[in-house]
């Protein structure tokens, strides 16, 4: 059942409509076109002048009924919180007039999100018809190309509900965001198909050379048969320019163009907004749909949050390599709006049909939001870069941040090559030359690296995502070009410049200092991030065996093997993981000198400050989710663990918030719930100053945590997570489609991609052609999910009498393929569409013979005897 938000429940909604680093245009709940972040940097709860959708109705020559296709605003209404704004703005002026609130909108609005696409509904009692909106931006797996496009796509449809035929226009009025200063606004009918013509508006400015920051255009456009068009609002002050606006437009007809030469400068008071509006006559209850385009090309990006040897233009966005501007891009868009569309829909509707819970699916889809946000950047030859989140007018917390991108499970697998270049660069760029990764990527590309200490998590698990991304792709030749890097950042553990002591002696296990993602450091052997070791180590080993390098894999796994049988007997205490660390141990710290001393000693209690102790930490067995995540087999005891995860869920969960003391950052509240990153149960010794953040919810944390009890088989655990992160963002709270944590739209939420995964059990490795099934118990006969892998991306359905594989994108090849062994019993025959296929079973495995091809064309359908 599709989730709808109205009344109160749009209050905080911004969906995100624009292409991977393109930078998108907020919708809102109500209609609203807000957050505009197509400028080469966020802008949150901002407005670009006076931009909206409006419609009019007219019959013979009357009109009807005008008005904007927004619904009411929200409470509260005393106005926003700015500075240095217009006069008569801000808190204790009430509403911006920028909201379009002051003007005639739609009374009733119904808004449903099912990310990448959204749907309003609009009605009004004084309008002669009912509207609907569809918005999106193409979000197709494996091509990275097409949903990087800088556009927003619109379309309206029009149902006229009356006994006559009625005209409708819908004028669509974007605000030129140039300084004002020879500004250029054109408009120009092109063709892109034989039936189908483009009326397209472009806004810009010839006052800026091409390599010039503000150097970039914005066109809006639509494909209706008959069009009119404003190139320029009326200048004047006050609120000359909307009172002249509401002027033309609620009169009969067409819009009336207005023209500005450029040696006329605009008024002081108001930058330029042009119109274009589209025309249809719907005959009595007949609908029509018109479809408008918003497409922007800024092509030169700077370092503009940390300026330091960047440069004024640094390098061009990526997009601005596939379009020459915002006109071609727009032509491009409406020329093959269809088969975007459609294959857009096939996403949708294949993670939507999986027969996971509902809230779950919300959960996936809504955190794919992150990647059209303005947390994700493509640098000029299509690398992938990501700041952690965003603040309201900045990226927030930069270079890519390897800890924190480490729970981001969307991108590696729904657009692997952009995952690989993530890599790339930080191999590249981030490693010194014994080994030491820096865990923030500065830009441009090139710059010298942070001198910081090494981040164990970032470090480590930099190790197991390559040891992923080889599995994904099945590219050996990939995976050998950053060998070598790979092999310093395990034995960096061990090497005589670490100046963090992590395992000199190769023990298996951290006991030095240790930063990692809680941004401070701790102090001797912690499960936590000892796991990532033990990961690290068991992904090199199986690395160097499969490249031939014996002695290098005996190495690893001989590290492996005895650091586990360490963290397993001495660091599990019979609930859970802990810490060793005796907290008065004033030498533990004094020997990595000054700073370790004076940030981490706490003089009136004597004690180690920031540290888990005897805590019950989020993140203790965080190394097996992602060991089961990416085939890496067991990295800690796998009965201890399932305890570990009951531990947590008895301990960290907290149905509610109102008798908890947090003296951190505020992300669940009153009745909320949710699970905290650490506690100390009755009789454990909690720190006087304990682990930073200890008594936050943080989503990217609470799905990893969630999706490792799924797959551990706590799986009403697991949901009852997900259901209370989800709770929390329900529309008037907080904004559904902008889980926050270290700011907007934060990278750690893709962490709820993994769900997918642990409950259908899938398993993959291309280099083996490989993919397998295990699906949680499952209500209903038939369990369906969406999988994708480099090669191809489709569906999975398990029913009663069939295995069924279906690629909707690209291709799959398969040799073997691992599922159940009892459904492995039930098996009468395999066939690739029509045509059977030979196989054997050996090692509870499926074997064809020979590998097959699965296309679109070609499911694979494994039959079973009931």
């Amino acid at each position: 059942m599709k989730k709808v938000y109205k009344g109160p429940k749009t209050k905080e909604i911004s969906f995100p409509l624009g292409g991977i680093g393109s930078g998108s245009i907020g919708l809102a709940g109500n209609g609203r076109l807000i957050d505009w972040e197509i400028f080469n940097r966020p802008n949150k709860k901002s407005f670009n002048g006076f931009s909206h959708f409006a419609i009019k109705a007219e019959r013979e020559g009357e009109v009807l009924d005008c008005r904007v296709l927004n619904g009411d605003l929200q409470a509260p209404y005393v106005g926003e919180h700015v500075r240095g704004g217009p006069l008569h703005s801000g808190y204790g002026f009430g509403p911006e007039s920028q909201t379009m609130a002051g003007m005639p909108h739609f009374q009733e609005v119904e808004f449903i999100g099912e990310y990448p696409l959204a749907n309003l509904t609009m009605a009004d009692p004084c309008f002669p018809g009912l509207i609907s909106l569809l918005a999106f931006n193409p979000l197709i797996p494996l091509n990275d190309t097409e949903s990087s496009i800088p556009a927003a796509f619109f379309e309206w449809e029009i149902e006229n509900i009356t006994d006559q035929t009625i005209a409708y226009t819908i004028n669509l009025a974007v605000q030129n965001q140039m300084p004002s200063d020879r500004i250029i606004h054109a408009y120009n009918c092109r063709e892109v198909s034989k039936d189908k013509k483009l009326h397209l508006l472009s806004l810009t400015s010839n006052q800026f050379n091409s390599d010039h920051l503000q150097y970039g255009d914005i066109s809006i456009a639509t494909d209706a048969a008959e069009a009119s068009y404003q190139e320029f609002w009326y200048r004047g002050g006050w609120c000359d320019n909307l009172e002249m606006y509401w002027h033309d437009f609620t009169k009969a007809g067409r819009v009336q163009n207005r023209h500005y030469g450029v040696e006329e400068a605009p008024h002081p008071r108001h930058k330029d907004t042009g119109s274009l509006a589209a025309h249809v006559e719907v005959a009595p209850k007949d609908k029509q749909k018109v479809r408008f385009l918003i497409s922007w090309n800024y092509p030169n990006m700077n370092n503009y949050w940390n300026p330091a040897k960047s440069g004024s233009h640094a390098w061009t966005n990526y997009y601005s390599s596939l379009f020459e501007d915002s006109e071609a891009s727009a032509i491009y868009s409406m020329t093959h709006w269809d088969r975007l569309y459609m294959e857009t829909l096939r996403f949708k509707e294949a993670l939507f049909s999986s027969t996971l819970p509902e809230v779950v699916k919300e959960a996936v889809s809504a955190n794919l939001s992150v990647l059209k946000s303005a947390t994700c950047l493509r640098l000029t030859d299509g690398s992938f870069y990501g700041f952690e989140g965003c603040i309201e007018d900045k990226g927030c917390c930069e270079g890519s941040c390897t800890h924190v991108w480490n729970y981001a499970y969307a991108l590696p697998f729904l657009f692997p090559k952009l995952e690989r270049s993530m890599r790339d660069l930080d191999f590249q760029y981030n490693r010194r030359e014994d080994g030491r990764m820096s865990f923030r990527l500065m830009l441009p590309v090139g710059r010298e690296r942070p001198d910081f200490h090494a981040c164990a998590d970032g470090q480590f698990g930099g190790v197991i995502k390559a040891y992923r991304d080889w599995k994904i792709s099945g590219d050996t030749k990939w995976l050998l070009s950053n060998w070598q890097a790979i092999k310093q950042s395990i034995e960096y553990a061990w090497a005589d410049s670490n100046e963090d002591k992590w395992d000199p002696k190769k023990k298996g296990v951290l006991e030095g200092r240790q930063h990692h993602t809680l941004d401070m450091e701790l102090y001797g052997p912690n499960s936590w991030l000892s796991g990532f070791y033990l990961a690290a180590l068991k992904a090199g080993a199986e690395i160097a065996a499969y490249l031939g390098e014996h002695e290098t894999a005996e190495m690893y796994d001989r590290i492996f093997q005895s650091g586990k049988q360490w963290v397993d007997r001495e660091l599990f205490n019979g609930e859970y993981y802990s810490q060793q660390l005796d907290l008065s141990s004033y030498g533990a710290i004094e020997r990595f000198g000054v700073e370790a001393v004076d940030g981490y000693w706490n003089k009136e209690t004597g004690q180690i400050k920031y540290q888990i102790a005897e805590g019950c930490v989020i993140d203790q067995v965080v190394a097996q989710w992602h060991a089961n995540l990416c085939g890496l087999g067991e990295i800690f005891d796998k009965e201890q663990t399932r305890q570990a995860l009951k531990s947590l869920y008895q301990n960290n969960f907290k149905a509610n918030m109102r008798n908890e003391a947090n003296t951190w950052r505020l992300f669940s509240l009153n009745d909320e719930g949710g699970l905290v990153i650490c506690t100390w149960p009755q009789g454990s010794v909690k720190p006087a100053i304990p682990l930073t953040y200890n008594s936050e919810t943080m989503t990217g944390f609470e799905y990893q945590a969630a999706a490792h009890m799924i797959q551990e088989g706590l799986i009403e655990e697991g949901l009852s997570i997900v259901t209370a992160i989800r709770d929390r963002y329900d529309g008037e709270k907080r904004n559904p489609w902008n889980e926050i944590e270290c700011g907007s739209n934060y990278a750690r939420s893709m962490a709820s991609y993994s769900l997918l995964h642990a409950y259908s059990g899938f398993e993959y490795n291309l280099t083996e052609r490989l993919v397998g099934f295990h699906p949680v118990p499952y209500t209903g006969s038939v369990f369906r999910t969406l999988w994708s892998l480099d090669s191809g991306w489709g569906t999975f359905e398990i029913g009663d009498d069939e295995v069924n594989i279906k690629v909707l994108g690209g291709k799959l090849n398969l040799g073997v393929l691992r599922l159940s062994s009892e459904v492995i019993a039930k098996i009468s025959h395999i066939r690739l569409d029509k045509h059977a296929v030979h196989y054997q079973i050996a090692e509870n495995a499926i074997h064809l013979l020979p590998d097959v091809v699965i296309d679109c064309q070609h499911p694979l359908i494994v039959e079973l005897t009931i």
